[in-house]
């Protein structure tokens, strides 16, 4: 491994255009908690029995189990399913890998609405299938049961991708080791295999935690009481607008001390280059009379986190057709999401660009407090930038409210730091020595961007971009609050639909969210191959 000692840049000043756009993208990122701010403010004194109330207690306390629960099972889930599909001679191990990438690319929402189809008291189809039987309701999958199985199905993934890349990335000859001296199969896992992926499964549990903490259409479609449900009842319904701006704060503080804890991890995390070793294949353990039930757990996540969706979505599909549904302009409403998602991530990467830029090539501590400042997108959950950005144009900004620009600067709050990291990513693995070199041969600053260091970092720019395009498409509560009068998402219709119980208005549009994402996806894979063969 090549290791290039990086340049001292500190006495380098940084372009004023790269100032400029960072001081901007700053602002952008306190707008919305200053806006709660004051909205908090103007509770006085009630603020403080607002935040002690039984409700704020109930609220906090059923967001926080949830959020444990689903974790701590998503981490299970995500755990075997790297080790069988990476160190066992589990059967069609490459295609197991994908199913288990793939409920990645079901939005939650979407993952809910089809459990409720299948499994929902009346008018499902499980429901209709047992109804000759006399069977008149099933047991309800409502609150808790749902919540925390459609949250858990369609989050996994998160914690599957860094744990499978570790367990790949392990030196086989610790594990030799650990067997040399006498230890079995089970003790070595237990005492060299799982200490060694800690970080990876803390950091992907992290980001597990914090997606159930800002999720907003799975606890609102399971009728669970968690803050972003809360939240969007308080401003829609009760129009208590202090009420809900002292929730958001709670919230964002609530997700921030998630956030803090994601940072000490990875700054804490040691990286090694393998040795000379660690290039073989590690030992692959035969599962025995383990196969069979390894492939039926392969076969229920399956099951729960893609054919269930899918078919039931294709049922409802089918059933509208035969029932004469009459289906919305589903080519506008599809040409609408991909125009915006395809608008916001331009927005989105241009800034992205010379943000990394100056956090990696200009470090110094006040490039460092404007990149922390630009990752306050991810303490925000899209519920708390809506009513924040909904709430400051009616009042200032009427002309730009529930505007094209409004919503696209609400994506860019939420959703640049997934740029900023994949860009950053690239941008850290290049040496700096390759842009002086071309400095030096007579290129100025903008060619030397333009012809040397994107086409280098092109590989964080497509996946980056792709992340926040997937990201974009599956957001719901900032389209939902912000987005022009009659403008239609595919996300937003799932939405109508769901709410109307209508299946099979909402399938159409669900399936063609998932064919996108799944798209989207499959280019984030195949970045990560390019990466893995370099």
């Amino acid at each position: 491994m090549l290791n290039f000692k990086p340049f001292n840049r500190e006495h380098v000043r940084a372009p004023f255009l790269f100032i400029i756009v960072g001081i901007i993208v700053a602002f952008a990122m306190m707008l919305p908690l200053a806006y709660l701010g004051i909205r908090a403010s103007e509770a006085g004194t009630d603020a403080i029995h607002a935040l002690v109330s039984f409700r704020t207690l109930e609220v906090f306390t059923n967001s926080a189990v949830l959020a444990l629960v689903v974790t701590a099972l998503s981490a299970v889930i995500a755990v075997v399913g790297a080790f069988l599909t990476v160190r066992t001679d589990l059967p069609a191990k490459k295609f197991w890998s994908v199913i288990f990438v793939l409920p990645l690319a079901i939005p939650s929402f979407v993952g809910s609405f089809a459990l409720i189809a299948t499994f929902a008291p009346r008018g499902s189809v499980v429901h209709n299938l047992l109804l000759p039987l006399g069977i008149d309701a099933l047991p309800s999958i409502y609150g808790w049961p749902g919540a925390i199985i459609a949250l858990t199905i369609f989050t996994y993934p998160y914690v599957f991708l860094t744990t499978r890349t570790s367990l790949r990335g392990m030196d086989p000859a610790l594990e030799d080791v650990s067997r040399s001296l006498g230890y079995g199969v089970l003790s070595t896992i237990r005492r060299v295999t799982l200490p060694h992926l800690y970080p990876s499964i803390a950091a992907g549990s992290l980001l597990v935690a914090f997606y159930v903490l800002s999720d907003f259409g799975t606890p609102a479609l399971m009728r669970f009481d968690s803050f972003t449900r809360i939240i969007y009842v308080e401003y829609q319904l009760a129009f208590d607008r202090v009420s809900s701006a002292i929730l958001s704060l709670l919230l964002v503080a609530f997700v921030g001390v998630i956030l803090y804890l994601e940072h000490r991890i990875r700054s804490k995390a040691k990286y090694y280059s393998l040795g000379p070793g660690a290039k073989r294949q590690p030992a692959i353990l035969p599962l025995g009379r383990w196969k069979g039930p390894a492939i039926a757990f392969c076969c229920t996540i399956a099951t729960l986190g893609i054919f269930i969706p899918v078919g039931v979505l294709l049922y409802w599909f089918f059933q509208g057709v035969v029932a004469g549904e009459i289906f919305p302009d589903i080519l506008e409403i599809t040409l609408n999401t991909v125009y915006v998602a395809a608008l916001a991530t331009l927005v989105i990467v241009s800034l992205a660009v010379p943000m990394a830029l100056l956090s990696v090539r200009f470090p110094s501590k006040s490039t460092s407090f404007i990149e922390r400042i630009s990752y306050l997108g991810f303490a925000m959950p899209g519920i708390v930038v809506a009513l924040s950005l909904v709430s400051f144009g009616a009042k200032h900004l009427p002309a730009l409210y529930q505007s094209m620009s409004m919503l696209v600067f609400a994506y860019v709050i939420l959703f640049i730091p997934l740029s900023i990291g994949a860009i950053r990513t690239s941008l850290l693995q290049i040496s700096p020595r390759m842009e002086e070199a071309a400095k030096s041969l007579g290129s100025n600053a903008s060619r030397t961007l333009f012809t040397v260091t994107i086409p280098m970092i092109k590989t964080g720019l497509l996946s980056g971009a792709a992340l926040v395009i997937l990201t974009i498409m599956k957001e719901l509560p900032a389209t939902l609050l912000l987005s022009p009068i009659e403008f239609k998402t595919l996300a937003t219709q799932v939405w109508t639909g769901s709410e109307n119980a209508s299946f099979s208005y909402a399938a159409l549009p669900a399936l063609i969210l998932i064919a996108i994402s799944a798209i989207s996806v499959t280019l984030i894979l195949s970045q990560d191959k390019v990466v893995a063969r370099r």
